[in-house]
């Protein structure tokens, strides 16, 4: 039986009404078992450094909290064309605006303006900002979707055949173009 959210691998829970009105300074260091389990969810051959540096501060002497960070992750990832191990260094800023959640009913209607500013993220249960998990997702965000080797090269299959940099290569598509070609 699945009840809730399952715990994230990177979890590191500050409660909002204990940051002090001067702010709060943590950082943050992921074990090897929290590395691997974010490495098996984000599907990278391993995390070998995670590491952060979080600001948290009440906007206005709350109940807003405005967060800003900064992380640097070691990670190897798989090129997408060799296949083989790929490290790479993920280093990014970031900041966020937390506050509590907003009173919408049921068919209530909401105004959206694209220009506004975005409203605050919610809290999470008991005005927790789980912060662990913030970076988690920000490293998420970072990686790159299609990692590469610099000498990496894509070979072209045999039967495919290209005669220049437009030209379509021997497949039914190219076929279907001739077809066209000879209607006219």
């Amino acid at each position: 039986m699945i009840t809730g959210e399952p715990t994230p691998e990177f979890s590191r829970p500050v409660h909002s009404d204990r940051i002090p009105p001067e702010g709060v300074v943590e950082t943050l260091s992921a074990t090897p078992e929290e590395r691997g389990a974010l490495a098996e969810r984000f599907e990278l051959e391993a995390i070998e450094a995670l590491e952060a540096e979080i600001h948290l501060k009440l906007v206005a002497g709350g109940p807003m909290v405005r967060l800003a960070g900064r992380f640097r992750a070691d990670v190897v990832q798989t090129c997408v064309v060799t296949l083989e191990p790929l490290p790479a260094r993920v280093e990014e800023d970031f900041e966020m605006l937390f506050g509590p959640e907003a009173d919408y009913k049921p068919g209530q209607e909401i105004h959206l303006d694209a220009e506004a500013v975005d409203p605050p993220e919610p809290f999470g249960p008991g005005g927790v900002v789980d912060v662990g998990e913030i970076v988690a997702e920000h490293l998420s965000l970072a990686l790159d979707p299609f990692p590469r080797k610099a000498d990496a090269a894509v070979e072209v299959p045999e039967g495919i055949e290209k005669d220049g940099p437009d030209a379509l290569p021997n497949t039914p598509f190219a076929a279907l173009q001739g077809l066209k070609d000879k209607l006219r």
